[in-house]
């Protein structure tokens, strides 16, 4: 059992507040039609409107700030044998056993629903600390060997920063140092067909994106922390989430600009995948957002009904979290990004901006997540982002350390409350370098649909660019490369014809023979001694190419051999990384050639899988 934090947005600010995301009260442009063509950095004209974080009189104390964070006023309890069908029938109520730790602990439950997961979420008459909760969870499956799982359902806030700007560039897109290389993606893929789901503080109707949005959903329970005057429904425009007469960060909106603001419309700036779709799922309200709501979000972006809520009707192929706190993963957020990746869903989510490992932030420490670092203009690890073991990629996110407009620019609005005019400002914060992922990955999914989880993660980590600056503290594959991600998505010039693996296949004599090209076979691992051969017939002055992606929690490599057995290309990238192998028939008859997968470590069996690409003109 593991505690769960709340969830704040992953941008940094200069003030910041338990109540909005860490995309903080950003420098804010008025006006719309400010910025120039995707391809080159635009300068932004019009009325500024300056906020400056650092001399707000309303700045919580940094002792407040995290008593907030360590405490709550709900918990999760997840019994054996209930499930999401069997929520749908089941009055929600606490059993005899869970009221009496409670009353012991001087709680009572005022209120239970049930989660997208068929848990019970208990709504207690008071907030504790999460460790005084912890302690009540475990006692309460010591007590009931019923409990499958009990945890403190704890709050995730935003993740962002900002200042007041100075200049007015997307370099973020387009700078060799520190940019995404993405205006030559563009020439590939515009997004176009793909949904993007924005798990936020929900996405006001700009105009440089009202084109682009989709009816999404509120999943927030609580009518206070809502501040729309209810709980659950299906409104995810943001009405702020300065409660109290608080600043609002407008965090999904700047999120959802970065990836699908829509482009060469002559108002405002550009979108990574400005033609794909955003989904907004509003799970972040006053005080940030509690798992069980960021969970059944995470359930319904990506295609599973929760509730009483029917499942979207496009859901999203990537969803993109730029939240967190500090936790280990809960096993209500691990199991919902499981059910997402089942679902056929890649989740992005946002390291973090507490200049640490980011194996103390959830999601970030969650499995099956692709965990994104930021970096600034120089390209270099941002001074706030976290760090580690955990990260996957880096991404654009800025450090206005070095200048306000180094930071990354996208759509606001400018109301300090509730909500103002459209506007354009600058945020900083792992929570601008996920959406820049999300954005790329949409990219790809739109270029080849057929693309898995796993394919797109590993594809990404693959193509990514080591960052100019040296990161000894760990920054994962590299800084995102979009023109290289999304070429990789074949290996040919085209989509490749689908073949299942046949066994056996261990040796060169029992090879499976491959005769259509390009081809790409759905393998597996079956044990550890398994060796996975295919053979192929390689004509007068051509040349095979293969291509392997295994499962992000595993090392299979690639070789290709003669008829002998000599090896003569070889590939051992390691875990998470695709191998890659060519060869040209430089004699004038055509040969045979064997390419061999086999396991060094990780996965067998079903969670064994791998996807082998071989063309061959």
């Amino acid at each position: 059992m593991r505690s769960s934090p709340v969830a704040r947005p992953q941008t940094r600010a200069l003030r910041r507040h338990p109540a909005w995301p860490l995309a903080a009260g950003a420098a804010l442009l008025a006006g719309a039609g400010l910025l120039a063509p995707p391809a080159k950095a635009g300068s932004v004209g019009g009325l500024q409107h300056v906020i400056d974080e650092a001399t707000e009189g309303n700045r919580l104390p940094a002792a407040r700030q995290q008593a907030e964070e360590d405490r709550t006023d709900r918990l999760i309890v997840h019994y054996r044998g209930s499930s999401r069908r069997t929520a749908l029938h089941a009055a929600p109520q606490a059993t005899a056993l869970a009221l009496q730790r409670l009353q012991l602990a001087g709680l009572q439950a005022v209120k239970v629903h049930h989660n997208g997961l068929g848990a019970q979420v208990l709504h207690l008459n008071r907030s504790v600390s999460a460790t005084e909760l912890d302690a009540v969870a475990r006692q309460l499956m010591a007590d009931d060997p019923n409990v499958l799982y009990a945890e403190p359902d704890r709050k995730l806030q935003a993740l962002a920063t900002a200042t007041d700007p100075l200049y007015t560039s997307q370099w973020h897109y387009f700078e060799a140092t520190g940019g995404l290389n993405l205006p030559s993606a563009w020439d590939q893929s515009t997004g176009s067909g793909v949904v993007v789901a924005v798990i936020d503080t929900g996405v006001r109707a700009h105009v440089d994106l009202a084109a682009n949005l989709l009816s999404g959903y509120d999943f927030i329970t609580s009518g206070t922390a809502s501040n729309d005057g209810g709980g659950r429904d299906s409104d995810a425009n943001d009405p702020g989430d300065g409660c109290s007469g608080g600043h609002s960060s407008w965090h999904g909106t700047h999120v959802a600009g970065t990836i699908a603001a829509v482009t060469n419309n002559g108002e405002g700036g550009a979108g990574v995948a400005y033609d794909a779709k955003i989904l907004p799922v509003r799970v972040l309200g006053c005080g940030g957002g509690y798992f069980s709501d960021i969970a059944d979000g995470v359930l319904w972006a990506s295609g599973s009904a929760v509730g009483g809520v029917s499942a979207p009707s496009q859901p999203a192929r990537v969803l993109n979290l730029s939240l967190g706190g500090k936790s280990a993963c809960p096993t209500t957020m691990q199991s919902a990004i499981n059910q997402a990746r089942a679902n056929g869903a890649v989740v992005i989510v946002a390291a973090g901006n507490s200049n640490e490992d980011a194996s103390k932030h959830t999601p970030a420490n969650c499995a099956n997540v692709v965990t994104v670092a930021a970096t600034g203009r120089t390209g270099g690890r941002a001074s706030y982002s976290n760090y580690g073991a955990k990260i996957d990629v880096a991404a654009p996110g800025g450090d206005q350390s070095t200048g306000s407009a180094n930071g990354v620019l996208s759509t606001l609005n400018d109301g300090y409350s509730t909500a103002g005019n459209d506007s354009y400002g600058y945020y900083q914060g792992t929570s601008m370098a996920a959406p820049h992922v999300a954005g790329v990955a949409a990219l790809m999914v739109a270029r080849n649909p057929s693309l898995t989880p796993d394919e797109i993660e590993v594809l990404l980590k693959s193509t990514a660019r080591a960052l100019p600056r040296a990161c000894a503290v760990g920054c994962g594959k590299g800084i995102v490369d979009a023109n290289a991600a999304v070429n990789a998505v074949f290996v040919g010039a085209s989509i490749a014809s689908d073949a299942a693996e046949s066994e056996p296949n261990n040796t060169q004599a029992q090879a499976q023979m491959l005769s259509s090209f390009p081809v790409k076979i759905a393998g597996t691992m079956a044990s550890g001694t398994d060796l996975d051969t295919f053979k192929v017939s390689v004509g007068a002055g051509k040349t095979l190419s293969a291509r392997l992606i295994g499962n992000v929690a595993s090392n299979y490599d690639l070789e290709l051999r003669n008829a002998t057995g000599t090896v003569l290309r070889s590939s051992a990238r390691g875990a998470g990384m695709s191998d890659n192998v060519s060869w040209t028939n430089a004699g004038g008859v055509a040969v045979e050639r064997f390419v061999r997968v086999k396991r060094v470590s990780g996965n067998t069996g079903v969670t064994g899988t791998y996807t082998l690409e071989i063309t061959r003109p």
